[in-house]
């Protein structure tokens, strides 16, 4: 009997538009008029969240069915759903308050500014199940490895290199501009490690409380920082094809898997030759240069700090994972990130679209058009696929 798939589910953040790329925020009427949507402190994007399910075909419909009753209440008002993780026509110089009252909001909009308006998707799996032994330890050992190989997925997610109607010289201006905080996280050898951490961040004020811990990778849990369940992978950017989406999801999956089976060859605090806080110094660095070059990103390895070019590592580790693709049945899960590997994600797509000539707000605009036209092909076949078939 195989393993059982994690539980997986999303947190997805988008802007609101004209079909034009031009950003007109909306989040207050649209989360007062439709169920699952929550409001950000700027009103230029809006999240929503899926229910936690095992299933990638069912993450698929629930990926898609709030977009398309959020794309369908944006009509009436001329508006549509926009691609990117950054304000890519603008404006970036001022803050668009979705609720004037909120106390919170008003922390935000002081202490960051628009740095914090961005949208993204976040990847929350577990919990991760220990064969034996302390499940925290497992969880922990998860998030080292999940710390220190996050460059790969911002590599295949990236999709903000325009700011303000301009390039702005990386593929991930999202994860240049937001604001980490603290601004050094270690690598967490324990539960226990990250108990005291958190305690003396809250004492010191460089955390507001315990959701305040914004990094590429965090344990969660409903009584953080004690009872923790799942690992929240924050450095996507926005992945706009729920089909990318989820190869990604299943590339991170397939890495805890990988994790669980061999923990001695895949727990960097035991398979690296780099000290726990070697490993955070090249963690962060790797992160810093995949929000730039994304895939042609050249990063150092976690084993022994290594170069490699991120679209090679990820090759490596592809191959290597193919066989527990197949055993788990995620191949065809993982089959779209080939497709990013040989033609590039969004953001280097757009810059080559851009260095051939096209204007930024016709690439926005067709990108719009894009996303449309996948979800009606993809809901037309999830209905297909749902309906009975015959016998014989």
């Amino acid at each position: 009997m195989r393993d059982p798939l994690l539980l997986k589910g999303f947190e997805v953040e988008l802007y609101t538009g004209r079909a034009d790329g031009t950003v007109v925020g909306c989040s207050a009427a649209a989360a007062a008029a439709l169920a699952g949507f929550v409001t950000e402190p700027d009103q230029r994007n809006l999240e929503y969240i899926t229910a936690p399910d095992t299933s990638y075909e069912r993450q698929l419909q629930l990926l898609i069915e709030p977009r398309q009753r959020l794309r369908q209440w944006l009509a009436s008002r001329q508006l549509t759903l926009l691609p990117g993780s950054a304000l890519s026509l603008g404006d970036s110089h001022h803050f668009e308050r979705s609720d004037p009252t909120n106390p919170y909001h008003s922390y935000i909009e002081a202490t960051y500014g628009t740095t914090v308006v961005t949208a993204s998707v976040h990847i929350n799996l577990g919990p991760i199940r220990s064969r034996g032994g302390n499940p925290m330890d497992r969880l922990f050992a998860g998030l080292r490895l999940l710390r220190c190989e996050a460059a790969l997925l911002l590599a295949l997610s990236a999709s903000s290199p325009f700011l303000d109607g301009a390039v702005t010289g990386a593929h991930s201006q999202r994860w240049l501009q937001f604001p980490l905080t603290p601004a050094k996280v270690p690598l967490f050898l324990d539960h226990q490690h990250y108990i005291g951490w958190m305690d003396q961040q809250l004492e010191l004020g460089t955390m507001q409380n315990v959701r305040h811990l914004w990094t590429s990778v965090r344990p969660n849990g409903d009584n953080r920082p004690h009872d923790l369940n799942r690992l929240e992978i924050r450095i996507c950017d926005l992945v706009t094809d729920p089909l990318v989406l989820l190869a990604i999801t299943a590339f991170a999956e397939l890495r805890l898997q990988q994790l669980l089976r061999q923990p001695d060859l895949c727990d960097p605090l035991k398979a690296s030759s780099l000290t726990p806080k070697e490993l955070a110094l090249l963690a962060d660095a790797n992160e810093r240069a995949a929000a730039v070059a994304s895939l042609e990103a050249t990063l150092h390895h976690w084993r022994r700090g290594e170069p490699v070019l991120a679209k090679n590592w990820l090759r490596e580790e592809l191959a290597a994972l193919a066989p527990l693709a197949s055993e788990l049945g995620l191949d065809n899960q993982l089959a779209p990130l080939e497709a990013v590997l040989d033609h590039g994600n969004q953001a280097m797509r757009w810059l080559a679209g851009h260095q051939a000539g096209i204007p930024i707000s016709q690439l926005i605009s067709m990108e719009i058009a894009a996303m449309a036209s996948q979800e009606g092909e993809l809901l037309e076949a999830i209905a297909t696929d749902a309906r009975p078939h015959p016998l014989g």
